[in-house]
């Protein structure tokens, strides 16, 4: 195979969606590969746009804070602590879809104790307490997307 002949294959390749290709003949054998820059840049603007919904979610979230304290007294809201999420994924309740929910208005929890499930990327997370007190509020839905530092739970200390 002669130079021009690999120059020929190689525009081919640069222009299609194949990623290698290896030709044989009696000369010897050429392997082209593509680069794998295309694909770098499609994983880095997938999260751009899983972002932009996302953004909205806190809003009501914050309506609904604003919500919880207006009927509660203000000295009962000022000593409230607030579990946040430590990721971006889906919020779940449950353990499986048949076992109980794990924190709901009412659970006493202690440092250690799961609150709830946090999926990323296929990973589902045991998110733990890390105080001591009685859940007051749910702020999240079960089987929603959740951002990063987003308030989950109103817990009231002990």
């Amino acid at each position: 195979m002669d130079l021009k002949q690999i120059h020929e294959l190689i525009k081919i390749i640069n222009k299609s969606n194949i990623g290698e290709i290896s030709i044989e003949d009696k000369d010897g054998k050429v392997t082209i590969k593509q680069k794998e820059d295309a694909a770098v840049t499609y994983t880095t603007s997938a999260p751009q746009v899983f972002a932009a919904p996302a953004l909205a979610a806190p809003a009501p979230v914050a309506q609904t804070t604003q919500a919880s304290s207006t009927p509660a007294a203000p000295a009962k809201a000022d000593n409230l602590i607030t579990i946040k999420s430590p990721m971006i994924g889906t919020f779940y309740s449950r353990s499986s879809p048949d076992k109980p929910v794990l924190a709901e208005i009412g659970t006493e929890i202690t440092p250690g104790k799961v609150v709830c499930i946090i999926e990323a990327m296929k990973l589902f997370n045991e998110i733990e307490s890390e105080i001591k007190g009685t859940i007051v509020k749910v702020l999240v839905e079960d089987a929603s997307p959740v951002e990063y530092d987003q308030p989950l739970f109103l817990v009231e200390p002990a």
